[in-house]
């Protein structure tokens, strides 16, 4: 992304704030000129103290110089507090645009996004963006208003000098603009790096199970080793380039003010200028390169932050395509049935994981979906709450296709659990209350009663304020499934989704969660995916789903009387 589109979509962020910036520059602005008067105090110091003798001049000037430290200490005070809170305030409001958008995004985005670089850019690239605006555009300011300054009082002591010193500068800028191609490269390299590193780190963390059970704890950590070391290698190169510009600005400035020592030595001997003139020209010429070595300093800040935030506006530019449609309605309460008409889905636009699906779901049955994994199953419900769009066809719920209603009001009518539970590390209440924090306790009690969670909750020394750790760490695998049956019954949703809700458990386990399932099934619309047969023998209708076609229709029993069946073969496999 070119820079110039990026300082313009930066400043949208700023925009808000431009009072404050303002009141920032103005700062700057001033304190650059009290710096161009510090430089100028040189002249009469030496001239009217040192060389006339003037004491009149010896007791005023230092109440002055003291006035212009103190006046220029306030404004520099006012100046960068209002900077840094300023880059703290479009660290934030970046943040919360990134979380809102990525929550924004479609489950095909997270399938294909490693967890850590997201992670890397809500808090690295923000951060980095966040140094680059503070950092670089109070340095920027700061500095070009010292160059002004100084430059207007070195051309109003004495031209010819200045036409001397001032002629290194366009020379000075060469090194600023090489290495900063330089620094956006590198930082480039360094931003993506640490997202590796981020992503390395979450996926051993939240798999540590799995690391120690095949031994591989020196594996990952050769892996995450080898990831340091490359970003180490990275942050080498930028800091010799950082080092490399420093004394190459010190040579340029060291020249230009040997050839005005020079020059403006010779000009003092020869009486055409005084000692305070030269000094306070040679002090504003030092003064000057200051700012400009400054700059060079600052490049690499801004580089990095012009990195973070093409990567920034890259994730923040990725479309959703799967969002409400213009003049979508709210889905009015579910009554009759959900149809698939001539539904086909495909993820990659080759390859059809659903077929031709034609099916009508009454409100109130309870549809099983069993077939080998692979089969389509879980991507048939996943349609539903349009977590996926299909390929062709269409799913209506009492004649409503799902594309033409908000996604707000669809999904407020579906409850989920499935094999994978997903909890957080918070209080059991929270996690049963999650999506309603308003239900009262009394209702998140009698959930968990249903649930048959209650005894287990009881019994925990905080009760419904114990923390369950990561993923629920802190319970068994049934109480974990418990939970978030609880969760569904009081959301109280009409349809409700079972993706293998009791194949992870041991078979006690699974007696209590097939309680709390029948309660949370009652009087809903419910589609179930079940691997073990024997879950799903009372349901009204089982379907076989294989290679995403609906293959054999029937209840438990028609099906087990048909000979040769594949719902037969799946039954003998068990």
């Amino acid at each position: 992304m070119h820079e110039k589109v990026l300082v313009k979509r930066l400043l949208v962020f700023l925009k808000p704030h431009k009072m404050k910036i303002t009141a920032a520059i103005l700062c700057m602005a001033a304190g650059s000129g009290l710096t161009s008067a510090q430089a100028y105090m040189v002249k009469p110091l030496l001239d009217e103290i040192f060389v006339n003798k003037d004491r009149w001049m010896l007791n005023v000037i230092p109440f002055v110089l003291i006035l212009i430290f103190l006046t220029k200490g306030v404004f520099s005070y006012f100046s960068n507090s209002l900077l840094d809170t300023l880059g703290q305030t479009i660290i934030r409001d970046l943040r919360k645009n990134i979380f809102s958008h990525i929550h924004s995004l479609p489950i095909s985005f997270f399938h294909n996004t490693p967890t850590g670089e997201l992670i890397a850019r809500v808090i690295n690239d923000s951060a980095l963006v966040q140094q680059a605006v503070s950092r670089a555009l109070a340095g920027v300011f700061k500095d070009l208003f010292q160059v002004f300054g100084l430059v207007f009082v070195v051309v109003y002591l004495n031209w010819k000098l200045a036409v001397i010193g001032l002629v290194f500068l366009p020379i000075a800028v060469l090194p600023v603009a090489y290495f900063g191609r330089k620094f956006r490269k590198l930082s480039t390299t360094n931003q993506q790096t640490v997202a590796q590193i981020s992503n390395i780190l979450h996926e051993t963390i939240t798999g540590h199970k799995i690391v120690k059970a095949f031994s591989m704890e020196q594996y990952e950590t050769k892996r995450f080793s080898d990831t340091v070391d490359r970003l180490f290698s990275v942050i080498v190169k930028d800091i010799k380039n950082n080092s490399l510009q420093s004394p190459i600005m010190e040579l340029l400035g060291g020249i230009s003010i040997t050839a005005i020592i020079w020059y403006g030595g010779h000009q003092v001997i020869n009486g055409n200028s005084t000692p305070g003139i030269f000094f306070a020209f040679l002090t504003s010429i030092i003064m000057i390169y200051n700012p400009i070595k400054g700059v060079s300093n600052i490049n690499s800040a801004l580089q990095q932050g012009l990195a973070a935030t093409t990567r920034i506006f890259s994730l923040l530019d990725t479309k959703s395509s799967i969002c409400d449609k213009a003049g979508a309605i709210p889905l009015p309460p579910f009554q009759k049935n959900i149809q698939f008409n001539d539904l086909s889905f495909s993820y990659d636009g080759k390859t059809d994981a659903l077929k031709n699906i034609n099916l009508t779901v009454p409100a109130g049955e309870v549809l099983a979906l069993v077939g080998t994994s692979g089969g389509g199953k879980t991507t048939l419900v996943n349609l539903i709450p349009r977590f996926f769009d299909t390929t062709s066809g269409s799913i209506t719920i009492d004649s409503h296709d799902l594309r033409d209603v908000t996604m707000k009001s669809l999904r407020d009518q579906i409850a989920m659990v499935s094999q994978q539970t997903i909890l957080f590390n918070d209080t059991i209440k929270n996690n049963i209350a999650y999506g309603d924090t308003n239900r009262s306790m009394d209702e998140i009690i009698a959930a968990a009663k249903a649930a048959h969670a209650l005894d287990f909750i009881n019994e925990m020394p905080e009760g419904f304020d114990t923390i369950i750790g990561e993923s629920g760490a802190r319970l068994s695998g049934g109480q974990q499934q418990r939970i978030s049956i609880a969760r569904a019954l009081l959301k109280n949703a009409p349809i409700l989704i079972l993706d293998e809700a009791t194949s992870a458990l041991d078979s006690e386990s699974e007696r209590e969660v097939q309680k709390a399932l029948e309660n949370l099934m009652k009087n809903r619309t419910t589609f179930v995916i079940a691997h073990r047969l024997s879950t799903i023998k009372n349901a009204d209708r089982i379907l076989v789903i294989q290679n995403g076609e609906i293959v054999e229709e029937g209840d438990h029993t028609s099906l087990s009387a048909k000979e040769d069946s594949i719902y037969q073969m799946l039954r003998g496999n068990q």
